[in-house]
Formats: C-alpha cells, structure tokens, sequence
C-alpha cells in the first residue's frame, strides 16, 4: 500500500519546493510531459530512460571505504558523500506496480490548424473587391466573434473604420461588403443576431415546402417560434401541424452558432489523455495510473564522477570548487525534480484510490443512482492529506472507465436527506429528474412544481425553486420551451 506522508496545512507557509509540487500535482498528463521535457533540458544533471553500464552496488560501497575526511567548500558546506551515497546515485528510478501499459498512446494526435480569422480571410482572397472593400471586409472579418456572430452595430464599425484604418465611409456600404462577408463559409458567418444567422443559412438551402414556411416563421414570427407559441403559428400562417413540424425541423437542423466548431477562435481539437484507468477483474476494481506518469528518471553518471574527480584530487582549485558548487546546485535541483515526480504519483494514486473506493458500487454497475455523496474534505480525510490537493487531483484529470473518460470532479456532489432521512447524492436526483423529463409527454410537458411533486413520491422532498436550479444545472429549459407538437 502505497503511504502519502505529504500533508500541508493552510495555516502554513509552503515553501518553494512545495509549492512546485502543488504545481506538478494539478498538471495533467500531457501537461506532465511537457514539464519533464523542459527540466530535463534545462537541467543536464537529470536524465530519462534506464542508465546503461549503472555503478555496482560494490562500487559505491568503495567510496565509502576509502572516505576519510569530506573537505567543505565556501559556505555551502557541500558534503560529497551526500551526492555519492548508493541509495541515491544508481537510479531514481519511480515505477511501481500500479501503471498501465500507454506505448500506444505515445503519439496521440493533436489536430490544429488555421484561426478562425485567418479561414474566413483566405476565403475572401476569391471574392473581387478594390482596396477600399477590401480593408472594410478585413475590418468585418476581424471583428466576428468565436460564435461566428458581428456583435456590433455598424455605426460603431463605420467610427472605427474612420479612426483607425482613415477610411471613411457610410453604414450602407458597409452593410453591402457586410452581405459579402456572409456569403463565405460556415453558412450563417458574421451574422448579427441569431435570426439572421438561420436565416442565412435556410436561404443556401435547397427551397421546398418545408424550407420555404421555415424562412417564413423566421422572417414573421419569430418571437412566437422561439417562444414555442405553435397555435398562434397554425394559425397565423394556415398551415397544418405536420407542415408546421417539418418546418422546425429543418429549423432545428441548421448551427446557432457557426463558428462554435473553432474552439477558441482556432481550429483545433484537443483528445484528452486520461491519467487513470478503472477496470473490473473478477468482480474487483483495479485502478492504474497512466504510465507516462511513470518516467524512469536517474541523476546523470557524468555529473557524479565530476564529484568523484574532485574528491580523489589532491589540490583543489577555486574554479574547481566554483565547479563543484554548480554541480551540487543541478543535483540538488535534479534531486528534488525526481523526489517531486515520484511524490506526485504516490499523491495521483492514492487520491484516486480513495475516489475509487469510496464509490465503488458506481464503479462496479456504472449505475450513477449509485453515485454516493462526496465532497473534497471527504476524501482528504480518508487519506490525511489537504483539501486543496485533493482539489488540484480532480480538478484537472480524467479518469477511463468501463463506462466512459469522465473528469474526476465531477464524481463530487453534495447530499440531502430522502424521507428515509438518508444521504443521498445531489447527482442521483439529477439523474432522475432527467429521466422523468425524459419520458414525459411533450405535448404537454412537466412544469417544475409537477415535477416536483413527482420527486417527492419518489422519496425525494424536494421545493420547487430547487428543482428549477437542478434543471437549470442539467441545461433542460422550462417546461414550454420543452414543448413539441
């Protein structure tokens, strides 16, 4: 079993080492690698992978033997020994008996591309404009946001326009360039609301029966669609329910946000590594952390014989000590990077552990009704350590599961009491009051206080007002926006 002896009071005043470890801790997997990669390139004194030709244990017992009297240097007072002792020189090595095999996950793909901005631009490159038009579609390029959307009015567009490109212009000609600008891919591009938006879109598309009356309820009554007022429809545009369904239907197909796909204004899809994995043997949980949190890491054999040079020389000059105390620096540096490494593997796991146990019948059934209540102190008392580390392990790691990769915060939920006066888990409601919603009648959906009433036969006594903030939780809007015909 492995023992976590780190505990940090937040009465105390972390040092700088332990704050580097609260660092490494909160970093996830790939996040990790990019960490190790740069300590090893800055720090020559640490090195990966397994040492070939490693020093027998003999050999270092050799140099305790022939020790006599370690000289101290400066005011450092270096101890050679301490950077010669067996039990640390002949590997660091950090593996234990609890990590998965990931060589195929060596080289997992990271897809990126051109920004959103710079896709829309090099579209523009086919269009014919002169240099006035082009500086305004530029102008208009650069200021669509990441949901594809032109936020601001062209009157402000039209002063910026004059102050900082001194192209002085009116709000039609924008609006013609702005008509330009549209035109380019994803459909529905540098539009100013969201009816616009669709509207672009529905006009691209092939013109039926279904398209046509969908432009129509977007162009004249598009407050009472959005409302889901559907008599008011019928009625309004004499059409019959199935003609009326079709039409939001097609509605419903087309992006509320056409540049939602560019994450952050660039194209780019990030796959997540998970840092643990749950697997079930024989009815048993079996947890492993990811091995490429695993590296074998050693302290460099070179810098170890500079040491042993300097001890076995019989006059020892200042730059040979000025070397020394270099070389001492980067081994106390590398040093404490190993400790830290294998520190933030004991952390990983044994919060994870303790996750894993503590919800075990989840685990073992994927069944979320399972999901027990859990809060950060209830897994930093199990396992003695702070809440703020066990925070910086599930904040930021994902954990594979026979049931799916799933971030490891969100097995965290409060409680309440059912009429049994049990705890029970905020997430166990949730999952029910999605499945009530689920199966309920969309013609008649079910208003908050119905479904509360219906929690409360199932043994959850719970007020409306919080059944509303769950569901808000789970993104289900209100009962009439839930409304189908």
């Amino acid at each position: 079993m492995l023992k976590q002896h780190l505990q940090f009071k937040l009465s105390q005043k972390l040092s700088p080492q332990q704050i580097q470890l609260m660092k490494l801790i909160q970093l996830p997997t790939q996040a990790f690698e990019q960490r190790l990669k740069q300590e090893l390139e800055e720090n020559p004194a640490l090195e990966s992978g397994k040492e070939e030709g490693e020093l027998q244990q003999d050999e270092f017992e050799d140099i305790y033997d022939n020790e006599t009297d370690s000289e101290n240097i400066s005011a450092d007072d270096i101890n050679i020994d301490e950077y010669l002792s067996d039990d640390e020189i002949p590997d660091y090595r950090t593996q234990i008996n609890n990590y998965s095999s990931d060589d195929e996950e060596k080289n997992l793909p990271y897809a990126a591309g051109i920004s959103f901005t710079q896709y829309l631009i090099s579209q523009l490159n086919t269009v014919y404009l002169n240099d006035e038009e082009w500086a305004i579609a530029e102008f208009l390029v650069g200021s669509v946001d990441e949901g594809g959307y032109i936020r601001r009015p062209l009157s402000d567009i039209m002063d910026d326009l004059a102050f900082t490109q001194n192209i002085y212009t009116d709000e039609n000609t924008i609006e013609r360039i702005l008509h330009i600008v549209q035109d380019l891919d994803p459909a529905g591009v540098a539009a100013r609301s969201l009816e616009e938006c669709l509207i672009i879109q529905l006009k691209r598309k092939d013109a039926t029966p279904s398209t046509r009356l969908a432009l129509e309820l977007l162009e004249k009554s598009f407050e009472q669609f959005t409302k889901k007022h559907y008599q008011k429809l019928l009625q309004k545009h004499n059409v019959s329910e199935e003609e009326l369904k079709d039409a939001i239907a097609e509605i419903e197909r087309l992006n509320p946000k056409p540049g939602g796909s560019y994450s952050g204004n660039t194209r780019m899809v990030e796959h997540v590594v998970p840092d643990f994995s749950i697997r079930i043997t024989e009815g048993e949980l079996e947890l492993s952390l990811n091995g490429r949190n695993a590296p074998e890491l050693h302290v460099s054999r070179e810098y170890n014989n500079m040491l042993e040079g300097y001890k076995n020389a019989k006059e020892k000059s200042k730059s040979q000590k000025d070397t020394v105390i270099f070389i001492k620096q980067k081994l106390d540096a590398a040093k404490w990077f190993i400790d830290a490494v294998r520190q933030r593997q004991q952390t990983l796991y044994v919060t994870m552990n303790a996750i894993m146990q503590y919800q075990k019948e989840y685990f073992l059934t994927g069944d979320e009704r399972k999901l027990r209540p859990m809060i950060l102190k209830d897994i930093a008392d199990t396992i003695q350590m702070d809440v703020s580390t066990v925070s910086r392990v599930a904040n930021s790691k994902y954990v594979d599961t026979p049931y799916g990769t799933k971030l490891i915060k969100e097995y965290f939920s409060e409680s309440m009491k059912n009429e049994q006066g049990e705890d029970v888990s905020t997430k166990e409601i949730k999952k029910i009051l999605e499945t009530v919603i689920g199966e309920e009648t969309k013609r008649k959906p079910l208003t908050d206080d119905k479904l509360a009433a219906i929690l409360k036969e199932k043994g959850y006594p719970i007020a409306r007002r919080t059944v509303a903030k769950y569901r808000e939780q789970l993104g289900i809007p209100v009962a009439r926006l839930r409304k189908e015909i």
